[in-house]
């Protein structure tokens, strides 16, 4: 791993690994943020003046930060490079000298014009692992199309499957394929990186939104591909288990997940039905009549508010929540138990709150390894002299 000479208040089990962060908008920055989460010292490179794109989404924005930016960039350094001066391109070769990790969500073929082709970033550090994420693949018939999450939605499929029936294809609520190609292209790196410790070898990990897309499809895949059925989007019930889904309640709503027998069983004795009655004794049945079936859920719990519902539910244990806007998220008890809000200090800001990793270590006799000092998202350019010095050192 490499060193670094800069302060930094960071540990975990990337402490010590440098990455060049060359991406924009969320895919690359969401995974370049994991491994900063993990304790690596992520350096990211924006161009000057305006820096990252996402610095300019919004409203909301806190001040003259946006909040977007905010989501992403947590645990990084800032600098300002214009990759296409012989002064960037200088100061980026220094850069990939030294780095363990290269990430960059560019067109396909603009690092290679920019004059990093792969030849070029092995003759510079044999142990590099470089990250490349596209919006399509980087090769094949569409590989040079631009990645824009809501597109690669469509194109992927998930749309299909997302809304409230076959004829409103709806996005999901966050962009879930820039999410996922950035989580991907993290355990990547990872899996890239303990392999380099037997090779002594770097290599090219790449990944799309188009790869993420398609490879959450989970047994909406499989429907296709082996039992030759096309999914479609049902709203808020599931395809192939019922009852699972969102019910109707006295004063709102709450959702039921009944995944096995058992749980059918135990849901009707909770609320005195029959549970063999006809087309409703096995799961298969229920599915081909799950109209009758959630008439029937809703007509029980019709009779009843929601919070007493969600007790009676928890007494049969039948799996059961509600639906929490993201204030009742943040401010849940459990939320906060989990780690999953941090408090930093930004430079323009002062104290803020971020949410936080999804990732706890704990020793084997159940200690929680803490990771100290989470960093607030560097302003533009915050760093580019303390950068621009460890290289000259080196």
């Amino acid at each position: 791993m490499g060193d670094f000479g800069l302060p930094s208040e960071t540990n975990g089990p990337l402490a010590g690994t440098v990455v060049v962060d060359l991406t924009r908008a969320l895919a690359g920055p969401h995974a370049a943020m994991m491994l900063g989460d993990l304790g690596a010292t992520v350096i990211k490179v924006e161009r000057p003046g305006g820096g990252d794109d996402t610095r300019g989404w919004g409203p909301p924005f806190a001040g003259e930060e946006s909040t977007y930016f905010l989501s992403a960039n947590r645990n990084k350094l800032s600098i300002t490079l214009d990759l296409g001066s012989a002064e960037g391109s200088h100061t980026l070769t220094g850069l990939i000298r030294r780095a363990d990790v290269l990430m960059e969500n560019f067109r396909v073929g603009a690092l290679d014009r920019l004059g990093f082709p792969l030849r070029r970033l092995a003759a510079l550090n044999p142990r590099l692992v470089v990250l490349s994420i596209s919006g399509f693949g980087h090769d094949g018939p569409e590989a040079g199309r631009a990645g824009y999450d809501q597109i690669a939605q469509g194109e992927g499929g998930l749309m299909s499957l997302t809304g409230s029936g076959p004829d409103d294809p709806q996005r999901t609520g966050v962009p879930i394929a820039d999410l996922l190609a950035g989580m991907n292209g993290a355990y990547g790196v990872l899996a890239a990186l303990l392999e380099r410790q037997r090779t002594g070898r770097g290599q090219v990990v790449r990944t799309s939104l188009l790869a993420a897309t398609v490879g959450v499809h989970a047994f909406q895949g499989t429907n296709w591909t082996v039992a030759g059925q096309v999914g479609r989007a049902r709203g808020n019930h599931h395809p192939s288990i019922c009852p699972y889904g969102l019910f109707r309640t006295r004063d709102g709503a709450v959702q039921v997940a009944v995944g096995s027998e058992g749980l059918w069983r135990a849901f009707c004795a909770a609320f005195g039905l029959d549970p063999d009655a006809e087309g409703m004794r096995t799961n298969a049945e229920r599915v081909v009549g799950r109209e009758a079936v959630h008439r029937l859920v809703e007509r029980v719990f019709a009779d009843h508010d929601s919070d007493r519902l969600l007790n009676l539910l928890a007494d049969a244990g039948v799996p059961a929540g509600r639906v929490r806007d993201l204030r009742e998220v943040y401010e849940w008890e459990q939320t906060r138990s989990q780690g999953l809000l941090v408090e930093v200090r930004h430079r323009t800001l002062g104290d803020v709150t971020l949410p936080g990793p999804p990732l706890r270590f704990f020793d084997l006799d159940g200690w929680e390894n803490t990771f100290t000092g989470h960093r607030a998202p560097p302003v533009l350019g915050a760093d580019t002299e303390a950068v621009t010095a460890w290289l000259a050192d080196g």
